[in-house]
């Protein structure tokens, strides 16, 4: 079912739903940029619809709402310790169809793999229902056609903001109340189905073609371009690695909290062993692990699809102007040159 509401009718909508679920989207924080005098657009707690950010990409994912970047796990006594307190309201997230496509990578990371669930990722999850926002057809870093990604299926509700109001249609049964006395429309949802930017993934399922990859020259050039920030993997929509951080409280060591904190592995130190040994010491060899991952392992692993989205946030995020997307198609020329090689009967290429 389809409607056709004005900007009245979108408030009287959004509260409505406000009295059930707490409303999540991308909203503006005016001058918390990352330099002076700009603003940030992050996913948060919205009241009305003046607050949503509709026509432009947030520089941070949705997966904020689910998996924050700092987390209580437990809280913690000389004596005992009492788990976090989960949230009782259930959450509406208005999100972009990457976005919403990136939380089925985070199921299968945080709620499937290898039968083990993470209880603090599932008791929020289990509590969100999502509205895929139209996009427009993102922006120049963008390239979710090329993941499969411009398409979700798990979603609620679908809307279109624009200066008129909003066009929504109704998915999920539970939703139809809502628009008890709004006026219908005949709306369906339309998605991205060529983006500006695309991309090449290389077929990697020869195993001769991935080791000489790994000790392929390109990777060598991110040890001079890449400071390892680690802002590429905060602004990914699918990243999940992450730290334990014991927060006490006042000046006894016996009291506080304990934390789950964004960790990442392009930070030199990320694994860092006994020993003081790191299995990646170098930019270019965290590079090579960070799209090597998102291009080839998680899919080999869980079978289904790549770990990237081709939400361009991290392109966007990155003070040295790294592209990932001219990264992938840069090794998927580099995987042309090996299996040339390889057919031809040379060595690796060095």
């Amino acid at each position: 079912m389809g409607y056709s509401l004005n900007p009245d009718q979108t408030a009287e909508l959004l509260n409505r739903l406000a009295e059930d679920y707490r409303i999540y989207a991308p909203k503006r924080f005016p001058k918390q940029g990352r330099y002076s005098d700009t603003d940030i657009i992050r996913y948060d707690r919205i009241q009305t619809p003046d607050e949503i950010v509709w026509d432009q990409k947030s520089d941070y994912p949705a997966k904020e709402v689910i998996s924050p970047i700092q987390q209580a796990l437990f809280y913690f006594t000389e004596d005992e310790y009492r788990e976090s307190k989960k949230a009782k309201k259930p959450v509406l997230l208005l999100a972009r169809p990457c976005d919403i496509t990136a939380q089925l990578v985070q199921e299968k990371i945080y709620a499937e793999n290898g039968g083990f669930k993470d209880l603090y990722y599932d008791r929020v999850h289990n509590k969100v229902k999502f509205a895929v926002m139209d996009c427009g057809g993102g922006d120049d870093t963008c390239f979710c056609v090329s993941m499969g990604s411009n398409k979700p299926e798990n979603y609620s509700l679908a809307f279109k903001f624009d200066e008129n109001g909003l066009k929504a249609e109704v998915s999920d049964d539970c939703f139809a109340d809502y628009f008890d006395g709004m006026p219908e429309d005949d709306f369906t949802p339309e998605f991205v189905e060529e983006n500006e930017l695309k991309v090449t993934i290389p077929d990697l399922s020869d195993r001769d073609v991935r080791l000489a990859l790994k000790s392929h020259p390109m990777w060598k050039e991110f040890d001079k371009r890449c400071i390892s920030c680690g802002s590429c993997t905060v602004a990914c929509s699918t990243c999940t690695c992450f730290t334990t951080r014991d927060i006490c409280y006042g000046d006894n060591p016996e009291v506080g909290e304990r934390r789950r904190v964004t960790a990442s592995c392009q930070v030199a130190g990320f694994d860092q062993m006994a020993g003081q040994r790191e299995i990646r010491s170098t930019a270019g060899d965290r590079m090579r692990y960070k799209i090597l991952h998102k291009f080839h392992d998680h899919k080999a692993r869980f079978g289904d699809r790549h770990m990237c989205v081709g939400c361009g946030r991290c392109t966007h995020m990155c003070p040295e102007f790294i592209s990932i997307s001219a990264t992938v198609n840069k090794m998927a020329d580099a995987v042309d040159e090996i299996k040339a090689s390889l057919a031809d009967g040379g060595n690796h290429v060095e």
